[in-house]
């Protein structure tokens, strides 16, 4: 088995609709889910968020729809995005950072249109995992330290963006790059090829200078 690394937020649409197509790796491809707050890594890199750009956020949830249509993916955008996202991370880690636990998270949320942020939707989404989700189970050191460890572990290895696959120190960001990470388990030495070799040294002809 390969052991993947699969690095999202629950905020993401993108993590939502590139996790229905796990069926799509290779059957030796072992997907761990690594829960982290995005907006640490948008805080690392000094940059915004998709939706803290107000014509960007309105293409965002626009793209997300129709990628969804394109690939068959059942889809709901909840009833308020972008929304606070951290108890539901630490769920996922109390959970264990399954597959099985992280598909149900994600789709209740969005495929569902569910609002992990209500108490009623929070009950839903937990009784659907049937646990408790109580802060006995998502308040623990253990399960804060676990989400902060993934998130520094994203930021020592560069990742910038969510969903991002993670295997032998290259990164595959975005729900678009699947087909680009399935082309690099087939064939490992693809980077170091050709057009590839050259576009992965290419030097920088301009900066632009901060204001």
């Amino acid at each position: 088995m390969v052991a993947v690394e699969w690095f999202f937020d629950v905020i993401s649409p993108f993590a939502y609709i590139q996790q229905e197509e796990f069926h799509l790796l290779p059957k030796d491809v072992e997907v761990l889910p690594r829960p982290i707050v995005l907006g640490a890594i948008l805080d690392h890199w000094k940059t915004k968020g998709p939706a803290e750009i107000p014509t960007k956020r309105t293409f965002i949830y626009r793209i997300a729809q129709q990628r969804a249509i394109e690939r068959n993916v059942p889809y709901k955008t909840p009833p308020a995005h972008p929304f606070n996202p951290i108890r539901t991370l630490r769920l996922a880690i109390a959970m264990g950072q399954t597959v099985e636990a992280t598909r149900t998270i994600m789709r209740f949320i969005w495929r569902d249109g569910g609002d992990v942020n209500t108490p009623d939707g929070w009950a839903d989404l937990c009784s659907r995992l049937g646990v408790a989700g109580d802060d006995a189970m998502i308040g623990t050191d253990a399960v804060k330290a676990g989400l902060r460890a993934n998130t520094d572990r994203a930021v020592e290895l560069g990742v910038f963006g969510v969903p991002t696959f993670h295997l032998d120190g290259e990164l595959f960001w975005g729900e678009d790059a699947t087909g680009l990470f399935i082309s690099y388990l087939k064939n490992p030495s693809l980077f170091k090829e050709g057009e590839w070799a050259r576009i992965s040294d290419l030097p920088v002809g301009i900066q632009r200078k901060s204001a």
